[in-house]
């Protein structure tokens, strides 16, 4: 179908929308925080687990989620994925501990690994070919005009109503969601898909994420060493397996690897960041929910704004540069951050570190994208993206799980500034830490040219 026809546009709408429940809660959630945290209590091993049982079974199934829709329909396991993600959302909203609520956002992570594969592919499957692009590209900008909204929704919805407000407002979008797609979108599938689809895989991979991730909140070396032996026999699993989840030899190609290397360590070090520095806004600087979520809104805007520039740039001088650079430059915006303390001026104190830290991550993310696609056949790049996905999850998911015990950010009082000021000091300088590694691996290992060919790694010379 043509992107502009009656049908191609309720398709976008509905792909849209319904990638935007997700992305939303991504964003909105951090927001909400500190006041579950006074509602439903838990200290801070239950804002780690608020947002960590979502991001562990979204990272451990989302390869799975676009494995089913490929064999059972596409359209099918995409309403299907909305529908329970609008339920967990419904009995997020209702929670009435903390322990319910960790298990609600666990079953929201399922749904949204049913539903965020789907999105995409609906598009591929179904639009025209000479307006794929476009269709990519529209998708992409106005999930990114969704996302940036989410804090500022979020804060307004926290002081206005109620954090569960936050969940409430995923029932409507996902009832809209529903209805277009039955009446305006149609069914594609992969009828060319063979082999079953690798649970097994999935299993060890969901059960190494829990077990590591309970271990790194805790604190506790048996859980961490447990969840580190079952992620080790899905990787020697995965290299048996005649239908693995993840085609390891798509790793035999240098850049693939490095690139993925780099999105782990990046994409941890954003997540750990931000989740400190929502908290020290309002923990410690005094902020309200809508303030918070305003003060990060450079981030999204200006990659919403120069992030096609920053493809651009990568595509005419090679990934390289940007995917050295753009590190560097994040990892100087944070330590802008350092001095936010209590009574912060938002101009002085936190404007500063936030549009560095967004001037870097603009130069990095696009060309990390495309090197990704790039270094993977065209046969695989669906696969490939789902990977990258993936990794960015699980760096997420471990990073929030790690970053508050190590920097001392624990106990009934954790709240208190003078606790946590100087914890969110130590996470941040981490979080620099390892933005400077992910630039120090890609200005060693990535090439600017890359091709893929078969079980061999070619690397052009620069």
């Amino acid at each position: 179908m043509k992107l502009k026809s009656p049908s191609g546009r309720w398709l976008l709408v509905a792909t849209v929308l319904g990638s935007s429940l997700a992305f939303l809660d991504g964003s909105i959630v951090n927001i909400a925080l500190p006041a579950i945290q006074r509602d439903l209590g838990g200290g801070v091993e239950g804002l780690q687990w608020t947002i960590n049982a979502y991001t562990l079974s979204l990272a451990a199934l989302i390869l799975v989620g676009g494995s089913l829709g490929d064999r059972w329909g596409r359209r099918r396991v995409f309403v299907s994925g909305v529908v329970w993600f609008a339920l967990a959302s419904f009995l997020c909203a209702l929670a009435p501990s903390i322990e319910v609520l960790v298990v609600a956002r666990a079953f929201q992570g399922i749904g949204a690994a049913l539903l965020t594969p789907g999105s995409l592919a609906l598009i591929s499957a179904s639009i025209d070919r000479e307006d794929r692009g476009a269709a990519i590209g529209a998708w992409s900008g106005l999930a990114g005009v969704s996302t940036a909204f989410g804090p500022l929704l979020g804060g307004w919805l926290v002081e206005a109503v109620s954090w569960r407000a936050v969940f409430y407002l995923n029932l409507p979008l996902a009832a809209a969601v529903v209805w277009i797609t039955l009446k305006h979108v149609p069914e594609s599938r992969d009828e060319e898909v063979e082999g079953r689809i690798d649970f097994t895989g999935a299993a060890l991979t969901a059960a190494g994420l829990a077990a590591l991730t309970y271990g790194l909140v805790g604190s506790e070396i048996v859980p961490s060493l447990a969840g580190v032996a079952l992620l080790a026999a899905f990787v020697f699993q995965q290299r048996r397996s005649p239908h693995a989840l993840v085609p390891l030899k798509l790793f035999a190609n240098r850049t693939f690897t490095a690139a993925n290397l780099s999105t782990f360590v990046v994409y941890g070090a954003l997540s750990g960041a931000m989740f400190l520095l929502v908290l020290q806004l309002q923990y410690v600087a005094g902020y309200s929910p809508l303030a918070s979520g305003a003060a990060t809104l450079p981030v999204i805007i200006m990659m919403l704004l120069f992030s096609a520039r920053a493809g651009r740039l990568g595509q005419r001088i090679g990934p390289r540069l940007p995917m050295t650079f753009g590190p560097f430059v994040a990892a100087t915006g944070l330590l802008l951050l350092l001095p936010i303390g209590r009574d912060a001026s938002y101009l002085t104190s936190v404007f500063p570190g936030v549009m560095v830290f967004a001037v870097g991550l603009t130069l990095l993310v696009a060309p990390l994208t495309t090197t990704v696609l790039g270094a993977a056949p065209n046969s695989q790049s669906g696969i490939a993206s789902g990977i990258n996905n993936a990794v960015s999850r699980t760096a997420s998911l471990l990073a929030v799980a790690a970053l508050p015990p190590i920097a001392g950010i624990s106990g009934a009082n954790f709240a208190d500034p003078a606790v946590f000021s100087p914890g969110f000091r130590f996470g941040i300088l981490i979080c620099a830490f390892l933005l400077v590694g992910g630039g120090v691996i890609s200005g060693v290992l990535i090439q600017n040219k890359t091709a893929f060919d078969g079980d061999v790694s070619t690397e052009a010379v620069d």
